[in-house]
């Protein structure tokens, strides 16, 4: 495993949270190969690692949070089609060894280094399943696509990753849509359940754009930035809509100008990604970590990958 990396056994990539214990490169192939993966993986690995140490990411938050969470990589980049991971036909499924295996052995140095133990320090009140593992690819076959870790950043053509702290998938259906006005409102209607219907500004989100929904906006000549301007306006409501009480719903948000329209994310709140199969009128939405309303404390990170 670690002829995967020049780096030196010895090194010490970071302290892993909770218990703040020094990681070094050799440690992070042994739980790399009780993972299951190969050699040339451990650039993803040690760069999702890196990136889950800063600061910016609050993997303590995360990993000792009641709520669901945990991290989600999300690749871009040469790097991604080298390793043949997935970003098609069930891309946030099983059946890819790289998919599967890069996540878990960064779960699993956050549980065997860092002593985030489930039911110890890991205090999720149900968790989900990409604690085990949550990894895939976006899909950059569309060359008129901005890739997200362009959009973040990153400069075309090199390889990255995103790392986000989320939930599992909770997915979207709309076979009726056909116009990019249409599909915006009915995923607005979607993304502005996830949490709570009448939270706002309270998290993060990731949006799976499949195929089929993604060639309704592309026939149309919207591109990312236009999408994402678009569903952030869509899923503005007025306050008083969403005050504690209103409705019956005691859950909601606090009394402010009952007119202000607030908007469902902060400002680059929703991740908009592509994956998925040819065939289906199926998207996914992925919803964020509630640490992610304080946006100066915690936000999700894309960073480039070295190999």
């Amino acid at each position: 495993m670690l002829e995967g990396t020049r780096r030196a056994p010895e090194e010490v990539v970071g302290q892993v949270p909770p218990n703040l214990a020094p990681c070094t490169v050799e440690q992070v192939a042994i739980n790399a190969v009780m993972a299951g993966c190969r050699p040339e993986y451990m650039p993803v690995v040690l760069a999702a690692l890196e990136v889950a140490l800063e600061p910016l990411f609050t993997l303590h938050g995360l990993t000792c949070s009641t709520c669901f969470s945990s991290p989600v990589i999300i690749v871009n980049g040469p790097i991604a089609r080298a390793l043949g991971m997935n970003s098609g036909i069930n891309a946030l499924g099983q059946g890819n060894r790289a998919n599967a295996t890069i996540g878990r052995a960064l779960n699993l140095i956050v549980r065997n280094i860092g002593g985030g133990v489930p039911g110890l320090i890991d205090r999720a009140t149900l968790g989900n399943p990409g604690k085990y593992t949550f990894c895939f690819a976006e899909d950059e076959s569309d060359e008129e696509w901005e890739p997200l870790a362009t959009r973040r950043g990153i400069a075309p053509g090199r390889s990255a990753l995103t790392l986000f702290q989320g939930d599992g998938v909770t997915g979207f259906i709309d076979q009726r849509s056909r116009t990019p006005e249409a599909l915006t409102r009915s995923l607005a209607q979607a993304l502005n359940s996830l949490g709570h219907v009448k939270l706002a500004q309270w998290l993060n989100a990731v949006l799976v754009l499949s195929p089929e929904h993604y060639a309704i906006y592309r026939d149309a000549g919207w591109d990312r930035r236009r999408i994402e301007a678009e569903l952030h306006e869509a899923t503005r409501r007025p306050r008083r809509d969403l005050l504690r009480g209103v409705g019956g719903l005691e859950e909601g948000i606090a009394p402010g100008p009952e007119d202000e329209r607030v908007p469902k994310f902060h400002e680059g709140g929703l991740l908009v990604v592509r994956a998925g199969g040819q065939a289906g009128l199926f998207s996914a939405m992925i919803a964020g970590w509630t640490g992610g309303r304080v946006r100066e404390e915690s936000q999700p990170i894309t960073r480039e990958i070295r190999t």
